[in-house]
């Protein structure tokens, strides 16, 4: 409906002819989604989809599943919950140690992702940015797949020795993702990327019967007379690749040791020589490191200075598909691309000092994300989405946009208001309690995240259900990945009626049942009060009727009068449809989706079953204790005693057996909501609070 009849055939007519680049601009509630959707039915091609955070990529995923039911859609984002990546700093002679923590479920949908793409056509991979950075080759990957046919004969020393080369464990008493048990003439096998395992039974040297079963249950879930399984690693070589690759890595070494002993640095020499000597026996002793992924330049046999195989890389092995027949949606193309720009040189930075001072080989710099040029060169064709496109995505696709400014439910872009910004915040809890008193939900952006805690802890005082969000939600260093995306399902289910945030309020946030967006210290020059920033933000409110935008500003800039006019422009194209069609505005009703986080629940929940029913809690307990121990520790190092304070307080208030969050009361605040100041050291008003509350 509206305008997406139009741009549906628009986009998939360019991508038949040929067009390199496109640009839907696609104001906030038009469907952008379901266009997106409709174009990859159209021209039936493998599909990438990036977007810019795991938060936005999560709904698209959840989006797409429901949408292309019996596709294979899969979630490819970075597998790392937290991640401190190795360095170095001079100025203090400190080496910081790869320290990450590392997410299962993440991890087995990744290696899902590059299964499904050498097994199958009808691929859609909704991606963060993280896809563009150094995977194993797919051609090692595809080498490595051991194909299993019912009937076929097989000598099960060869079988063991192949799981064994495709990074599989043996472990008869612990059965877990990444591991084969063996009783008997039967052998099972639980893949990498799956959710159940795999059950050969033998006849002698024959394989009789392949069953997929529950590994928890043992249930009988299907029968197949043939199966594929493939590597649980992305990083593995052919035996007859890995000698020669070792022999690289040892005449690197030599040149290197020789380079830094003619400049005089003995010390860096011997620390370079320890180091990788100890990879070396461990990549011959069991193909496989502590940090393969700096080796891969060798390993895989490339040049210096040659790009990384990458997730893009397994587009061009799909199937039955042309190395130029797939296509990449840019979500929220304004912020995307240039975060794909950014990521070669911080990368690149980091690692030159590692190498410069002995700590990694110069190898270790082709272990790195693909230059934008580099990208640009691999998709055969792109489509940028985005509410706001930047003058690159108009000059790529020729200045010439396809507009999707009518949303399918007649609703109008928000009206504009501006409010003084001297006494915004009382303004602020009168809106709130009136949207929240008629059934609605509140949107606050502000400017920093102290201020965003602060103003949380002052509006739960007001008695106003709050949270607030932003990238620190679970702990400052210790993030989880999806819960963000549960706070922002629990506003929608009306558990609380305002959410504060930062940055992370503006693309693509899904949430018809927000009726009031308020933007404060909206006159604030800078990067969150750009045009773009607030024409995203004021999108907030646009699948809701009746909703309004509130700038709380002292003075008009030419950004907010900008992002004003835009919205007018658009708001009087709808009513000029409207009109013309006879279309009666309605707010948007849609499900309340759970399907990645109830897909990860049940992986937990399988995990502790397969555990022995360990004390999740007490674990979860014990992680979060060792995670906070070393943010104190850093506090102190770098004098910031009253903030180390506060954390060891908490620690002994968590060793006690005391909740981590604040009063989970009927605001059921997140984990971390207390670390803000308000909530750690001002502790005579919240004890006062809960007085009053009795």
């Amino acid at each position: 409906m509206g305008d997406q009849p139009r741009a549906i055939t628009a986009l998939a007519a360019g991508l038949r002819a040929g067009s390199r680049a496109q640009t839907l601009l696609g104001a906030t509630g038009t469907g952008k989604t379901f266009t997106m959707a409709n174009v990859i039915e159209e021209v039936q091609r493998p599909t990438l989809i990036i977007s810019h955070n795991k938060t936005l990529a999560a709904q698209l995923y959840e989006e797409m599943r429901e949408l292309f039911p019996n596709n294979a859609v899969s979630y490819f984002v970075s597998y790392y919950d937290y991640y401190q990546p190795e360095a170095y700093i001079p100025q203090r002679d400190i080496y910081i140690e790869k320290d990450a923590s590392r997410n299962q479920d993440l991890d087995r949908l990744r290696l899902a992702a590059t299964s499904q793409l050498l097994s199958r056509r009808d691929v859609i991979i909704v991606a963060s940015v993280s896809c563009i950075f150094g995977l194993g080759s797919p051609t090692a990957y595809g080498q490595r797949m051991l194909a299993i046919t019912q009937g076929a004969t097989i000598n099960r020393r060869e079988i063991f020795l192949k799981l064994l080369a495709m990074q599989y464990k043996r472990n008869d008493i612990e059965f877990q993702r990444g591991n084969f048990r063996v009783r008997g003439d039967i052998i099972e096998v639980f893949p990498a990327y799956e959710q159940f395992s795999v059950r050969i039974e033998l006849f002698g040297d024959e394989i009789e019967r392949i069953e997929l079963v529950n590994p928890i249950s043992g249930e009988l879930l299907a029968t197949e007379s043939h199966y594929f399984l493939f590597p649980a690693q992305h990083y593995v070589l052919p035996d007859e690749s890995l000698k020669p690759a070792i022999e690289r890595v040892r005449s690197e070494l030599q040149d290197r040791l020789a380079v830094l002993q003619k400049q005089g640095k003995l010390l860096e020499a011997q620390r370079l020589a320890a180091r990788t000597r100890y990879d070396i026996e461990m990549l011959e002793e069991i193909g496989f490191c502590s940090g393969i992924e700096n080796y891969s330049a060798p390993l895989e046999d490339r040049s210096p200075g040659d790009r990384p195989s990458c997730l893009l890389d397994y587009f061009n092995h799909v199937p039955n598909c042309e190395p130029s027949e797939w296509l990449v949606f840019i979500d929220e193309s304004h912020v995307t691309i240039p975060q794909i720009r950014a990521m070669y040189n911080g990368d690149r930075a980091r690692k030159q000092v590692l190498v410069d001072h002995g700590f990694r080989l110069p190898s270790a710099l082709d272990n790195r994300p693909l230059t934008f040029d580099e990208f640009s060169e691999i998709v055969p064709q792109i489509i940028n989405v985005s509410a706001t496109p930047a003058p690159y995505e108009l000059q790529l696709s020729g200045g010439e946009v396809i507009e999707q400014v009518i949303r399918p439910t007649g609703i109008l872009d928000p009206n504009v208001e501006v409010h003084a910004a001297t006494a915004q915040v009382p303004h602020l809890i009168e809106e709130c309690q009136k949207c929240a008193a008629a059934g609605n939900r509140v949107l606050v952006t502000v400017l920093t995240k102290r201020l965003a805690e602060q103003l949380t802890h002052h509006l739960d005082e007001c008695e106003l259900r709050v949270r607030f969000l932003h990238s620190d939600i679970a702990l400052p260093i210790y993030i989880d990945t999806l819960d963000r995306l549960e706070i922002l399902r629990e506003l929608r289910e009306g558990q609380f009626d305002v959410l504060i945030g930062v940055n992370l309020l503006r693309e693509g946030l899904d949430l018809p049942e927000v009726a009031l967006v308020c933007i404060l210290d909206a006159d604030k020059t800078g990067f969150l009060r750009s045009e773009t920033s607030l024409v995203q933000t004021i999108g907030r409110a646009a699948r809701h009727v009746g909703a309004r935008v509130i700038l709380y500003a002292d003075r008009v800039t030419p950004q907010m009068q900008a992002a004003m006019d835009e919205t007018s422009r658009r708001r009087v194209l709808q009513e000029q449809y409207n009109q013309e069609h006879g279309i009666q505005a309605k707010t948007v009703k849609k499900a309340i989706r759970r399907g990645i986080e109830m897909e990860l629940q049940a992986r937990r929940t399988a995990r502790t079953a397969m555990s022995g029913g360990r004390n999740e809690a007490s674990q979860t307990r014990d992680e979060l204790i060792e995670v906070l121990e070393r943010e104190m520790l850093a506090a102190a190092d770098k004098l910031d005693f009253e903030k180390a304070a506060s954390i060891r307080d908490e620690m002994e208030a968590i060793r006690a057996g005391a909740d981590h969050s604040p009063e989970p009361s009927r605001h059921q605040k997140r984990p971390g909501q207390a670390r803000s100041r308000a909530g750690i050291t001002k502790r005579g008003k919240r004890k006062s609070a809960d007085r009053r509350r009795g």
